[in-house]
């Protein structure tokens, strides 16, 4: 619980941080807008540069886990996709933005501390092929969509071609394309480039948290409940349970990989989730989304390594 704890505070602290600068006057939203903006231009892209590229593909693919993981995180986006077009009535890009809070894990900065805390070096390989499966499957499956829900009222002609256009210039989709072309290739990349890489990555999750906490202060919630409950319902507990049920139907299951999986699945979405939802009109929704489920996601990974200890699929 403590070591769960210990993971957790960081980030309610920077989200303070945040709430705190603006709230007492340090800093104005047009500047955390200017952030938010460094974020999604800069160390995003970096980010996923370098998530594609710190080791080789080959050594981290794991067909098993790509598709336990990838189709469970598939069906809980379809749903997220399903139950606001259908049941909320909500427009395209409004559904593309929930369905990816359900579906993405935030890896990096909770999902890879908490399996390094239980499985130990394995976890670094599960976080590789997670950033496989978000950043070529899940966030560009909800950006497209989100992009295509924007150009409502043109033809279908013009809807394709203008979102082409704004997808070109996505900087988190620029930044996949160089991972990938990085990491299929093999050429490695100059050591001050990398550095540069890495010092902007590194700035991703911090900056990001700073944006979410500012973005909270003065937020009206009302008429938001909805959506969050929703968002974070399907992130915490229909995401891990589609995972699971994914991989139970797989023969010859691994237990460590299905172990890794559980405790990714389970932390809550992607830092940056409130700035893709800023994109598109849901940035409150996506703040208010990512805080509580970060809260609650102490009581879900705390239930869940207990389950798992007690179905040993823990190393001692």
């Amino acid at each position: 619980m403590l070591d769960i704890l210990a993971i957790t505070t960081p980030i309610f602290l920077l989200i303070a941080i945040g709430y705190l600068a603006i709230a007492g006057r340090i800093i104005t939203r047009e500047q955390v807008q200017g952030v938010g903006i460094f974020v999604m231009y800069c160390a995003l892209p970096a980010l996923v540069i370098r998530a594609l590229t710190q080791n080789p593909l080959e050594e981290v693919f794991t067909p098993q886990y790509l598709l336990a993981y990838g189709l469970g995180s598939l069906a809980v986006f379809g749903l997220g996709l399903l139950l606001t077009l259908a049941w909320q009535r909500q427009p395209l890009s409004n559904g593309a933005i929930q369905a990816l809070g359900m579906a993405a894990a935030n890896s990096g900065f909770i999902g890879y501390p908490v399996a390094a805390m239980v499985l130990g070096s394995p976890a670094a390989v599960f976080l590789a092929l997670n950033m496989l499966i978000e950043n070529l499957l899940i966030i560009p499956a909800a950006l497209i969509l989100a992009e295509l829900g924007n150009q409502s009222g043109a033809g279908l002609a013009e809807t394709l071609r203008q979102t082409a256009r704004r997808l070109g210039r996505n900087p988190v989709l620029i930044g996949l394309l160089i991972g990938v072309v990085i990491a299929v290739s093999g050429v490695p990349v100059p050591g001050p480039l990398a550095r540069t890489i890495d010092m902007l990555a590194s700035a991703a999750g911090p900056a990001a948290l700073f944006v979410i906490g500012a973005s909270l202060f003065r937020l009206q919630v009302k008429g938001l409940l909805g959506d969050v409950a929703q968002i974070v319902t399907g992130k915490l507990i229909l995401h891990p349970l589609a995972v699971l049920g994914v991989f139970l139907l797989m023969p010859e299951m691994d237990p460590t990989l299905l172990t890794g999986a559980l405790l990714f699945a389970c932390a809550p979405m992607i830092s940056v989730y409130p700035l893709f939802g800023q994109r598109f009109g849901m940035g409150g929704v996506g703040a208010a989304a990512l805080m509580v489920a970060t809260l609650f996601s102490f009581v879900t990974l705390s239930v869940t390594i207990g389950l798992l200890h007690l179905a040993g699929l823990l190393p001692p």
